[in-house]
């Protein structure tokens, strides 16, 4: 550790800026990555405050020319020094570059400048304006002075009043507010004009916890262990649990980062966190705008909010004494990132929990194979929450074979259980979600007379017709777009069409069989304004639609208590995925939807249509049966080596040239061969092609992570010395969630 790389300021825009200085003898057994100093700079050679993001043995100048650090600052570590550290354990982890953890990490692009306002004050003591308002109060004329006056006293915080506030009580008040300013009563000061995202949220309740949820609060709060997980039924009132755990963090002067799995779900969540905790609760996601996410990550760091509510980007508020972090719906592959760092939230949350000191909290009701199993083994705490709160009842469940329909004739895609209980829900004016997990109009086009199929030309992915945006087809990778042809590309037949099915073709569907329901619909691509996922979800729980149509997002975290009717119209789309995880999502995907039904005083129904009735994930999710399903799915694990039973990386090369990628995945497979890792052989991605370059995928299995990080050190050895890699695109995902 001879030289020390520091960067000087913290914005991002400054963090590209790396200088290299010289570490002095007398530091070099306290220095270390995140430590705050002082080191000389610029020509004049003044003290500024700078961070150490990383050491090296070689310079990039000229020894002689580089300065000596002066000094490290003793004490606590800072906020940035802390996320400097995360950003460091990241880049060792995922196998990233010191910018690329740095940048997530601070991760609010640009100073963004706020807005401010004028506030009016006392200028005087209170008493002495008590005295001149009751002067003025007896003279008619000078009324607005004394009701000004009366304003200021009321301000007891003495933050102070603006004039918008003001023309509200005093009619006309200008004059009077320039009298009093000349004659020194009252001043004016600037103060920050902070946006405030989702400000007119306000309503929600508190409701008394149960024996249940307050076994589990104290269990938490008591238990030595750093991560704990929460697991309770839907509707069993884990939200509650989060809000006492956050009360006791507050009342330790503690921060709290509250993760959801979708934005969707911000609305009602700000809500009830508001109603609870008022506007020392903020929310920081990707549709805000940058100036509304740089005001709360400065509101954040200069301690004036308590509470941070966000997907996964607001894991990285920078609070100075965070003490709690809770993740509800911990089992969403939401949590996993998919470009550079591949980090997944839970392991980030719990090496920053180790930073500060405090707790991880997991909820779900639906945990994943690898969370459930590290609180079996006693790794994390384990506290459940049984039963539905104010003695609701789950929601009975019918499984549909969709083999036994079309035996009886029936080719729609509503079994005709499902059409029967839609009619009687619409009768009783009670409402329906029906989830299907594939957006659009329809899976692919293809021609019946040569089978060919219409692929988008840039991915080798089948394109999916759009009929809303103007009968266009769309590839959902890389955006690209098509006309509908009128005939066959290929051999010129007409007899060209869709196959599968989509969201927006069920909205169609359901328009025709049911012409009196009104009916929304929920996806990426009917919700990709600011805000449309709010007024969609609003306009349903405000009872505007009978039906509500959609992807994933419905059946996440939402809570419609006119909703008596669950249809989950096709369980095979996630089954037959093709990865290991297919079973898990499946089960998953299915309780959650069945949860959504029958929340509120009404009985609940859930129809689960699929191909594959017998399939455990199906009736474990009938059942409502995690640890049937558990038991099952570990089995499975255990005898493949995958996650928790071992661990995987995917090794991703890319390029423009196919016969090249075949080439570099192969060198690169004898690379990664190790004793304590099984490497398997090169194959094509699940995305052959994806935005005109080919890929080819390696899986990697090793009982422990270290064994992975070795084998990948071997293959970045080989990719710097070797020329077949110089314009090869390869990338490495510890624990993957997805197919490549």
């Amino acid at each position: 550790m001879k030289y020390a790389d520091i960067i000087v300021d913290i914005s991002l825009e400054a963090l590209d800026k790396i200088f290299q200085y010289i570490v002095p003898e007398r530091l070099m057994s306290e220095i270390r990555v995140g430590s705050q100093v002082t080191v000389p700079f610029g020509k004049g050679n003044r003290c500024v405050r700078g961070y150490v993001v990383g050491f090296s043995d070689v310079t990039e100048y000229a020894p002689e020319k580089l300065k000596e650090i002066q000094d490290i600052k003793k004490g606590s570590m800072v906020v940035e020094s802390q996320m400097i550290c995360l950003a460091d354990w990241m880049g060792r982890v995922y196998g990233c570059t010191r910018a690329q953890s740095l940048k997530t990490v601070m991760n609010v692009k640009r100073r963004i400048r706020g807005g401010t306002k004028r506030l009016y004050r006392l200028a005087v003591s209170r008493n002495e304006a008590e005295e001149e308002m009751k002067k003025l109060a007896v003279l008619p004329r000078f009324a607005s002075r004394a009701a000004i006056l009366s304003l200021m006293l009321d301000d007891s915080v003495g933050q102070g009043i603006s004039e918008t506030e003001m023309k509200k009580k005093v009619p006309s008040p200008e004059a009077a507010l320039k009298t009093l300013m000349k004659h020194g009563w009252i001043e004016a000061v600037e103060a920050s004009d902070y946006r405030i995202p989702y400000s007119e949220v306000s309503d929600g309740k508190r409701v008394s916890l149960n024996r249940e949820q307050r076994q589990a609060v104290e269990e938490i709060l008591t238990d030595e262990r750093e991560v704990h997980l929460l697991y309770g039924v839907t509707g069993s009132g884990k939200t509650e649990v989060y809000m006492q755990l956050i009360e006791q963090a507050l009342a330790s002067r503690r921060q709290v980062i509250v993760l959801i799995p979708e934005i969707s779900l911000t609305y009602q969540n700000i809500a009830r966190f508001r109603s609870r905790f008022g506007r020392r609760v903020s929310v920081m996601n990707s549709r805000m705008s940058e100036g509304e996410r740089y005001d709360q990550y400065i509101q954040a760091k200069n301690g004036e909010i308590d509470i941070m509510l966000g997907p996964r980007s607001a894991l990285f508020t920078p609070f100075p004494n965070l003490g709690l972090i809770i993740i509800d719906e911990e089992q969403d592959g939401a949590y996993k990132s998919d470009t550079t760092p591949k980090y997944h939230a839970v392991d980030v949350a719990i090496q920053r929990m180790k930073l500060c000191g405090g707790k991880v909290v997991l909820g779900s009701a639906t945990p994943s194979v690898v969370t459930y199993d590290r609180a079996v083994r006693g790794i994390y705490g384990m506290h459940r929450l049984e039963k539905r709160v104010a003695g609701g009842v789950m929601a009975r469940t019918e499984v549909i074979d969709l083999r036994e329909e079309l035996r009886k004739k029936n080719y729609s895609i509503f079994s005709r259980r499902l059409q029967e209980e839609i009619e009687n829900r619409l009768e009783r004016r009670e409402q329906i979600l029906l989830f299907l997990n594939r957006r659009g109009y329809a899976g692919f086009i293809s021609c019946r007379s040569c089978g060919h199929v219409i692929r988008c030309p840039h991915c080798d992915i089948s394109m999916t017709l759009h009929k809303s945006e103007g009968n266009i087809l769309k590839c959902h990778y890389c955006g690209m777009t098509l006309p509908m042809p009128g005939n066959c590309p290929e051999c010129g037949s007409r007899y060209i069409g869709a196959f599968g099915m989509g969201t927006q073709k069920v909205t169609e569907m359901l328009e025709k069989r049911f012409p009196q329901a009104r009916i929304l619909r929920a996806d990426r691509d009917s919700m990709n304004r600011k805000n449309s996922h709010l007024e969609v979800f609003q306009a349903f729980a405000r009872g505007e639609a009978d039906i509500l149509v959609g992807t994933q997002m419905i059946v996440k975290g939402h809570d419609f208590p006119n909703v008596t009717l669950v249809g989950v119209l096709a369980a095979d789309l996630s089954m037959f995925s093709g990865d290991y995880l297919a079973g898990e999502r499946t089960f998953q995907l299915l309780t959650q939807a069945a949860g959504r039904a029958g929340r509120g005083a009404k009985p609940g129904l859930a129809i689960i249509q699929t191909y594959q009735p017998e399939h455990y994930a199906v009736t474990c999710a009938a059942a409502q049966d995690y640890e049937a399903f558990y038991r099952q799915e570990i089995l499975y694990r255990k005898l493949m080596h995958y996650p928790p039973a071992g661990h995987m990386m995917a090794a991703v090369a890319e390029h423009e040239d196919e016969i090249t990628v075949r080439e570099g995945a192969a060198v690169l497979a004898e690379t990664l061969k190790g004793s304590d890792v099984q490497v398997l052989p090169p194959a094509e991605g699940f995305h052959a092609k994806e935005k005109d370059r080919y890929r080819r995928v390696i899986y990697i299995k090793s009982q422990e992570i270290s064994g992975l990080m070795a084998c990948r050190e071997r293959a970045r050895d080989l990719i710097r010395r070797d020329g077949l890699f110089r314009q090869m695109n390869v990338q490495f995902d510890i624990n993957p969630m997805n197919l490549y």
